[in-house]
């Protein structure tokens, strides 16, 4: 009898281009709505810092654990959770914590094997410090996964957008693309003009706008996994993410 043939891990790293552009309510979001089209959908938060409790899942973990109905142990889904609001470096630091990529790595394949795809949360943008000299983008880099950027729709997100993305490709993190988060339903010259610009400045795909969504974190990601599943992008988006053969 043959051996079966290696599963090819299909995943995705959502990073953002500035504190408070809402890649976590993106990144619960998109694993709901894959929930829900019945792909068995893992969520890795590899680093969080600022949490409460670091015996229990931070803020950021826990939604994408309540999205895509996880019941894996929390140290799979938050291998490092760590008490001080601070840069992930500096509290690891001052918490006398390590913050092992060998470690983080092993766990996103153990997740990987598990599940159909697998969604990881960055801490930050991609120059987040997060172990001595190694950055978020290393982190992504190592892991392999294509790059999803998520970035607001305000003055100043085509520098940030357009600098990530060329950070990304800089070192070699493949881009799946970027998506634009809280488009206000009445939106001003800057950010209605955004989308159009990035899509011709980026050297990657515009793979989305969402709106911006009001009420509690679950609401929020109820309504964007709805929105996801709307977009005219939802094609593009499903293909760079490699879940075209699965959704088929």
């Amino acid at each position: 009898m043959p051996a079966a043939e290696p599963k090819h891990p299909r995943g995705v790293f959502v990073t953002g281009t500035d504190t408070g552009v809402g890649k976590t309510q993106v990144s619960a979001a998109l694993s709901r709505y894959l929930q829900g089209r019945g792909v068995d959908v893992g969520v890795m938060k590899p680093v969080e810092s600022g949490v409460a409790d670091p015996g229990e899942l931070g803020e950021d973990a826990r939604l994408l654990q309540w999205a895509a109905r996880s019941d894996d142990p929390r140290d799979l889904i938050s291998p490092y959770r760590l008490r001080q609001p601070l840069a992930p470096s500096l509290a690891a630091r001052n918490e006398k914590v390590h913050i092992d990529f060998a470690h983080l790595k092993q766990t996103a394949a153990l997740l990987s094997d598990k599940h159909d795809f697998l969604i990881i949360e960055g801490a930050g943008g991609l120059m987040t410090p997060l172990s001595g000299g190694l950055l978020v983008a290393d982190l992504a880099r190592d892991l392999g996964f294509p790059l999803l950027v998520i970035s607001r729709p305000g003055l100043g997100t085509i520098n940030h957008t357009l600098l990530t993305i060329f950070a990304a490709r800089a070192m070699e993190i493949p881009l799946a693309g970027f998506i634009i988060n809280g488009m206000p339903q009445t939106p001003g010259e800057a950010e209605a003009a955004a989308p159009h610009t990035l899509a011709s400045l980026a050297s990657a795909d515009l793979l989305g706008v969402l709106g911006h969504i009001p009420g509690d974190d679950h609401a929020r990601v109820e309504a964007l996994a709805t929105e996801i599943g709307a977009l005219p992008t939802l094609p593009w988006l499903l293909m760079n993410l490699g879940l075209g053969e699965l959704l088929a």
